[in-house]
């Protein structure tokens, strides 16, 4: 289970950090943040199953961050941290869905037995999901079958308008409504298709009404709703990147997913699935085994060829140009190139088969071994030089990276010949991402 910890305390997050046996247990420490709005695209980008977060921070805060995560990554569980004298917050908190409550301090035994706890809810949930998909199955084979079968016909290449309307009516009338501003649809296709349309439509369920399945002969696709062009490209982008973690905790593989334009009515709907399914056959005709996720809007500009490389070249320079900043975050870069966060953290990963957390790390680190094999400078300072407000989680990362401290490391390499610093970064950052593009 990866874990990510929300704490504007940095001795709270240290505590958790350093004092819990990660190692000895199931559970990896895969990001932390000081506040829900920082925390939030490094959530998107890390995919984590449990979120333990404070309740009153700057910015976000506890409440918000839950009720964004309950409308946007359900599935994710929570973990309210909070004093003796919040319980109103901690209530409405309860009520968005929260797992488990704990008030400070917090001890490594508690932790770990409500981490035991949710762990145990979250795959207890899973079966249950799985079991309950098998009984709906089976006892409404008809009203499931005609539902799909409506939500399938908006994909068709003979809906007219007025037939998209009525079939969105039939939905309305069996209570499955799905109104919406805008509307996008993905199509997916994976292997084996049976096994893996049963692990969309349960994390479909899961979305509150705001995505709907309809399986077809090379996998599944989606109607995904919003509010707004803005919001409906962010949800399509975190739900297919939350599609390909359940198909591949589903063991199925040529995972293709293509997303198409945002429309704004329902007879619109077709085009959109055109979009999504022609961005599919291409990505089926390419031979990675990897995952692949593309919307219509990396598609470039020439055909046959869906990749964007000179947006994720300035995305690297940009990063490069500002790792040492302590504030910087993904909606920063993606907004620096003109993207939605969940749809950078999809494209950047992708292309650069990193994602964008593990990209910032990789240029920290970089620099700060550079810096302690050629200067007397303290760790403090380094870290501090890097991007790190912390000096113990600078400390943390690097060993977590480098395998060793940044003290041994610096011991290791102290008698190695000196290096020109700028020169060596440059040229690293330069061959990694001439291999990564």
């Amino acid at each position: 289970m990866k874990v990510f910890l929300v704490d504007d305390e940095i001795v709270i997050r240290e505590g958790i950090r350093e004092s819990f046996p990660w190692e000895e247990t199931s559970y990896t420490l895969v990001g932390e943040a000081p506040d829900g709005e920082m925390a939030l695209p490094m959530i998107r980008d890390t995919n984590p199953d449990i979120v333990i977060t404070d309740i009153r921070m700057p910015f976000m805060d506890g409440i918000e961050l839950c009720r964004t995560l309950r409308s946007q990554m359900p599935w994710i569980g929570i973990i309210i941290l909070s004093g003796y004298d919040e319980f109103e917050y901690a209530r409405q908190c309860i009520a968005l869905g929260v797992k488990e409550y704990l008030l400070k301090p917090i001890y490594s035994e508690e932790l770990r037995k409500v981490l035991d706890k949710v762990s145990a809810q979250i795959e207890e949930e899973r079966k249950g999901r799985e079991h309950a998909e098998s009984l709906r199955s089976r006892m409404n084979a008809d009203k499931t079958f005609l539902k799909e079968k409506l939500i399938g016909s908006l994909f068709s290449e003979d809906e007219m308008e007025e037939d998209a309307e009525n079939a969105l009516m039939q939905l309305r009338l069996m209570g499955c409504p799905v109104p919406a501003a805008c509307y996008a649809v993905i199509d997916a296709a994976f292997e084996p298709v049976e096994k893996g349309q049963e692990a969309v439509s349960q994390l479909a369920g899961l979305s509150g009404g705001l995505v709907h399945a309809s399986g077809s002969r090379t996998g599944t696709r989606l109607l995904v709703l919003g509010d707004n062009p803005a919001d409906t490209e962010e949800r399509a982008y975190a739900f297919a990147s939350s599609l390909v973690r359940e198909l591949e905790r589903a063991d199925c593989g040529r995972i293709r997913t293509g997303i198409g334009e945002i429309v704004e009515k329902p007879g619109e709907i077709l085009r959109s699935f055109k979009t999504a399914r022609h961005i599919r056959h291409l990505l089926t005709d390419r031979n990675e085994e990897s995952p692949l996720i593309l919307g219509v809007r990396e598609m470039g500009e020439s055909a046959g060829d869906p990749k964007s490389p000179s947006v994720i070249s300035e995305a690297k320079i940009y990063m490069t140009q500002h790792f040492s900043d302590p504030n910087l975050m993904l909606q920063d870069v993606a907004k620096a190139v003109n993207m939605s966060n969940s749809r950078f953290s999809t494209v950047f990963s992708q292309q650069s088969g990193q994602t964008f957390t593990e990209y910032l790390i990789y240029l920290r680190i970089s620099r700060a071994k550079e810096m302690l094999r050629t200067t007397d400078m303290k760790t403090s300072m380094i870290a501090h030089e890097t991007g790190y407000n912390d000096a113990h989680y600078f400390s943390y990362i690097f060993k977590k990276n480098v395998g060793m401290t940044p003290s041994e490391y610096r011991t290791q390499k102290q008698n190695q010949p000196e290096y020109n610093k700028n020169q060596l970064f440059s040229k690293s950052v330069k061959r990694f991402s001439t291999k990564t593009e």
